[in-house]
């Protein structure tokens, strides 16, 4: 990778220690069973709007289920409403993520509203409203001694950096910066952290973010960390070669 386009960052290696409190240990369990059934009780029409138009715009399944780690890196299903058709090339391979998303899809996608499904996961314990994001079962192997401590808790919808005010991007959000902030909740992990946290999803939603929508970020390859550029910054710059060592995550 060309150093050029990677921010000059110390990355820690120091082992975090995992917060146990009476919070984290039950009550937290318990608001995310409340939560997420108040949630899917409420929200029902909604869900069913959505599986309908689903149904119109993508056809089955409207649910894209995925295998993600959780706690303890288990590996679960993770559930999200479609964004993407599953329109092939003539070889029968996905055509590019790009060419298979809708309209409706970005919407999803811009709204948030493709992960509502996850409130499914909370419910049934695989996840947590807040927690680290699943990320791919392919980076299992490619994490440092600190950063596998991510599996600590339950995977969430969402785990941000707080300290961060503006909008996310692949420049401001690189690895090695969502793996800090997921440490910090691992070390940190209370109901008051819980409650910002969730109150900063809200800010973020509604801001609309253009990057879930593009959905154009790099591969995690184990030596990435502070990379800034884009899937699409990569191939303008050294061609598709230069993705050799990249991978797109599959995204429905």
């Amino acid at each position: 990778m060309n150093t050029d386009h990677t921010t000059r960052v110390q990355v820690r290696t120091d082992l975090p220690t995992p917060r146990n409190t009476i919070y984290s240990r039950y009550i937290k369990r318990l608001l995310d069973i409340v939560l997420s059934a108040l949630a899917i009780l409420v929200l029902s029409p909604v869900l069913l709007v959505i599986y309908i138009l689903e149904l119109c715009y993508h056809g089955r399944p409207a649910i894209f289920v995925h295998k993600r780690p959780g706690k303890d890196g288990k590996i679960f299903d993770m559930y999200k409403f479609r964004s993407m058709t599953n329109e092939c090339d003539e070889n029968g391979k996905l055509l590019h993520p790009r060419l298979r998303i809708t309209p409706f899809g970005r919407i999803l996608r811009r709204t948030s509203l493709d992960e509502l499904a996850g409130l499914f996961n909370i419910l049934n314990g695989t996840m947590s409203i807040i927690g680290p994001r699943p990320l791919m079962v392919d980076y299992l192997p490619l994490y440092n001694e600190r950063h596998k401590y991510r599996h600590a808790v339950r995977p969430g919808l969402a785990c941000w950096d707080l300290q961060s005010d503006g909008e996310l991007t692949s420049a401001s959000w690189t690895w090695n910066a969502q793996f800090e902030s997921d440490i910090y909740y691992v070390e940190n992990v209370s109901f008051w952290l819980d409650v910002k946290m969730i109150l900063k999803t809200f800010q973020v939603v509604l801001r609309r973010s253009e990057m879930r929508t593009n959905s154009d970020r790099v591969k995690f390859n184990g030596h990435n960390l502070t990379e800034t550029r884009t899937r699409s910054q990569v191939i303008a710059e050294e061609g598709m070669e230069g993705l050799t060592s990249y991978y797109d995550p599959p995204a429905q």
